[in-house]
């Protein structure tokens, strides 16, 4: 005998490859057909991320609205508000800094504009309770001679 050792082969069965047209790694079974793609929602709220500490109607608490509720009622002149965008901001009539509105705390039957009167309640917004939002906004007279539009989607001219 020699002292050099011969290596050991190991055989190893063949397996053939798959030839399925549809397996699940095949390209055509990753795209969906062109008449299945699902219809997006035609929603303005779609591309519009509200930052988390704001409180809409639906989060917010019942303390807080039981406390936006006992308070006081103030007056203010819309300064801007984006049905699309779902906010605005109001100017109050004592000359204050401008307060945030969010459009689930719009009441009544008309979108604010730029120039109508509104009255409103204030309540904090959390975390720190730095900074206050309107709540319970109403529109008291509307701007003359410019388009309103309902909630419906009506137009309508004052």
């Amino acid at each position: 005998m020699s002292s050099e050792a011969t290596p050991i082969q190991e055989s190893r069965p063949v397996t053939p490859p798959l030839t399925s047209p549809k397996s699940p790694s095949s390209p055509e079974s990753l795209h969906l057909p062109i008449n299945k793609l699902r219809q997006r929602s035609p929603s303005p709220m779609r591309d519009f991320l509200i930052p988390s500490p704001l409180p809409t109607r639906r989060n917010r608490t019942c303390s807080a609205s039981a406390r936006a509720a006992e308070g006081p009622v103030f007056s203010g002149v819309c300064k801007c508000f984006s049905r699309s965008k779902g906010h605005g901001f109001i100017t109050p009539s004592d000359g204050g800094s401008d307060i945030f509105v969010h459009i689930s705390d719009v009441e009544g039957e008309y979108v604010p504009v730029e120039g109508d009167e509104v009255t409103y309640k204030v309540c904090a917004i959390p975390p720190k309770h730095e900074k206050i939002q309107a709540v319970e906004v109403n529109i008291t007279h509307l701007k003359p001679g410019s388009k309103h539009e309902t909630w419906g989607g009506h137009v309508i001219t004052s």
